[in-house]
């Protein structure tokens, strides 16, 4: 879509199938699954579409409805909250954590997955109630982290896991 990506507010596209504006390109499409017609979302330097979904009929029943103003800061306003929980989403399946008390004091334990195609990896963190990081080790990026895991890892000191 970088043909698309305005380099200024005097080169934004406003049409009755693409209209651009705010960092986003609407494009209506043919629906490949019936007679009708999609709207995809493309956010300013992807390339791939954030989000598509079904697109009103207009009047004559056969063409499109046309893109506008109103319209097209809906499907901004929507493809930006599809955006944003994917990306809360996919940062909670990278990050977890859990409280954990020991004997003498209570940790907050955290893995992180780092994903990589070829190399992901993983590391698990202890931090004491003050937030200071007590221990920081590589483990599988498949590391399942639980409370019986997390006090296996406290009982050893924290020590590396293999």
């Amino acid at each position: 879509m970088s043909e698309l990506t305005p380099t200024d507010e005097d080169t934004l596209i406003q049409e009755a199938r693409v209209w651009q504006a705010k960092g986003w390109t609407a494009r209506v499409i043919k629906n490949d699954d019936d007679d009708g017609w999609a709207v995809a979302m493309y956010k300013d330097g992807e390339a791939e579409a954030a989000l598509i979904g079904p697109w009103t009929m207009g009047r004559d029943k056969k063409n499109p409805k046309p893109l506008d103003h109103n319209a097209f800061n809906t499907l901004v306003k929507t493809a930006s909250e599809f955006v944003r929980r994917h990306e809360q989403q996919l940062h909670a399946s990278l990050n977890k954590s859990l409280m954990l008390s020991g004997e003498d004091a209570d940790y907050k334990i955290c893995l992180q997955i780092i994903p990589d195609e070829d190399d992901p990896i993983a590391y698990l963190s202890a931090f004491n109630a003050d937030g200071e990081q007590m221990a920081k080790v590589k483990v599988r990026p498949d590391f399942k982290l639980n409370q019986a895991s997390a006090m296996a890892w406290l009982q050893r000191d924290f020590a590396r896991i293999d």
